[in-house]
């Protein structure tokens, strides 16, 4: 365990975005402001569902919420964009502050963005030329090479958009507004951390591996809240993030889970005990990793 004076001088970056938020630190501001998110992206995405089901082929309404199709991917993935709507509003009418105060300064995050961003895909590319060079029987090809990148500059805004909205609202809005209320790095990375497992807890597609999957999001909420602590933005958190996601829904992805973008599937679904429980295992020491090879590159 780091000890608290330790963890204070390595956090004291985050000291900036906590800064606005402990004049109106009011739990109830909180609660507020959480309801507000709440209320807000479900009548959103309900006239978006609307919208669908009117629009829709009665055959293709059923896979859209499982991103059977690129087209229900890149919908569901620009939904996103609600969230970090919704967190606008929330920090403007609980907090008086704009969403970048969330984000952090624009040309520090976006720098630290492309840093961590760049030593990611390093990463990538050295994990990939390193066996084992398979996952344990061949990948099964989804897209053809010319629609995939075709699609690929949409597809890589929607992850974005996705990845941004998740870290605005677990590591920006509900990280700051716990930190400036409580001094324990435990409430308000862990608090957001559990918050954002649960999210992940899928046990109707993920079966007995639904309880794992929601680990490896609850660490990866944790090492995500202390980039964003030591850096004093987003922007690191969110290129960890984007990286994670661009593989795993643009490049090989679950055939039973938002896989309608990738240019290959897995031989295996989500509730698959054997080989995708294995790599789990081992996507944990890759997240790992890549957490280490972020927090290396903002030393540069």
């Amino acid at each position: 365990m780091t000890e608290p004076g330790k963890a204070k001088r390595a956090y004291a970056a985050h000291e900036a975005l906590v800064a606005p938020v402990r004049a109106c630190a009011a739990l109830w501001r909180l609660f507020g402001g959480v309801a507000l998110v709440v209320a807000t992206v479900i009548a959103l995405n309900l006239v978006l569902f609307a919208a669908v089901v009117g629009l829709a082929p009665p055959d293709q309404v059923a896979g859209f919420q499982s991103g059977a199709s690129p087209m229900a991917v890149l919908i569901l993935l620009f939904s996103f964009g609600f969230v970090t709507l919704a967190v606008a509003l929330a920090v403007r009418q609980f907090q008086n502050r704009s969403l970048w105060s969330v984000i952090g300064p624009r040309r520090v995050a976006v720098a630290q963005f492309w840093r961590v961003l760049r030593a990611l895909l390093v990463l990538g590319v050295v994990l990939f030329l390193l066996p084992p060079y398979d996952m344990g029987a061949p990948f099964e090809p989804n897209l053809p090479i010319g629609l995939w990148l075709g699609l690929l500059p949409l597809s890589l805004a929607a992850v974005l958009i996705q990845t941004s909205a998740e870290e605005i609202l677990f590591r920006g809005y509900l990280q700051q507004s716990l930190a400036a209320r409580f001094r324990s790095p435990v409430i308000w990375i862990g608090v957001p951390a559990v918050l954002f497992a649960v999210g992940h807890y899928a046990p109707n597609a993920a079966g007995e591996n639904a309880a794992l999957v929601a680990v490896w999001a609850c660490v990866f909420g944790v090492l995500s809240a202390d980039l964003t602590a030591r850096a004093g933005t987003l922007g690191p958190a969110i290129a960890l993030h984007f990286a994670n996601n661009v593989t795993a829904l643009l490049i090989v992805s679950l055939p039973d889970s938002l896989g309608g973008l990738a240019l290959f599937h897995l031989p295996f679904d989500m509730s698959d005990t054997g080989l995708l429980r294995q790599w789990l295992f081992a996507d944990f020491g890759v997240m790992i990793v890549g957490w280490l090879t972020a927090r290396l590159a903002l030393r540069r």
